[in-house]
């Protein structure tokens, strides 16, 4: 059986119980046309949504929407087949189990990961700090450095030791 039919299958059954609970809030006394003799398969019962086939003793009885899993006195759960006749209850609360598991799973993980990072993105504020201190020693050396170049150009003036532009040239034979 592939997964589509399988899914459908589901989607199927979860549609049928969703519109089996909103089918009982009439006023009017309920009709039980499940327990009609024309009802003697699966698949004819199946056919409205208040219906529910039981295997065991082969009978089409009404769904007790009032309840979410039908009692063990009306039918059991591996026997009980609602919305597709190749469904049991059973393997219909074990596969929803674990798809709300997995699905319930994958959002925190999504979550988590979204906040990490979301948190990776926002800039810390110690390393703005260090940022700031960095470009704060820079400037300061920056200034240094030209205090020193000042001070050496102004004893090297004294001393006569200037950097001249130099007065000899290469002689050139023509």
């Amino acid at each position: 059986m592939s997964p589509r039919l399988w899914l459908l299958g589901i989607i199927g059954i979860l549609i049928g119980l969703s519109l089996g609970a909103w089918g009982q809030t009439t006023l009017s006394p309920p009709v039980n046309v499940c327990s009609d003799p024309s009802n003697n398969n699966c698949e004819q019962c199946l056919q409205r949504v208040s219906c529910l086939w039981c295997n065991t003793n082969k009978k089409c009885v009404e769904y007790p929407v009032r309840k979410i899993l039908p009692p063990s006195s009306l039918c059991k759960l591996s026997a009980a087949r609602w919305g597709v006749c190749w469904v049991n209850f059973e393997a219909l609360i074990i596969a929803m189990s674990v798809v709300g598991g997995i699905i319930l799973l994958s959002l925190c993980v999504c979550c988590y990961c979204c906040c990490r990072t979301k948190k990776r993105m926002l800039p810390d504020p110690r390393d703005e700090k260090l940022e700031r201190e960095k470009e704060q020693r820079k400037m300061r050396q920056e200034e240094r450095r030209n205090e020193m170049k000042v001070r050496h150009d102004e004893i090297r003036k004294k001393y006569g030791l200037f950097n001249k532009p130099n007065t000899y040239s290469k002689f050139e034979n023509n």
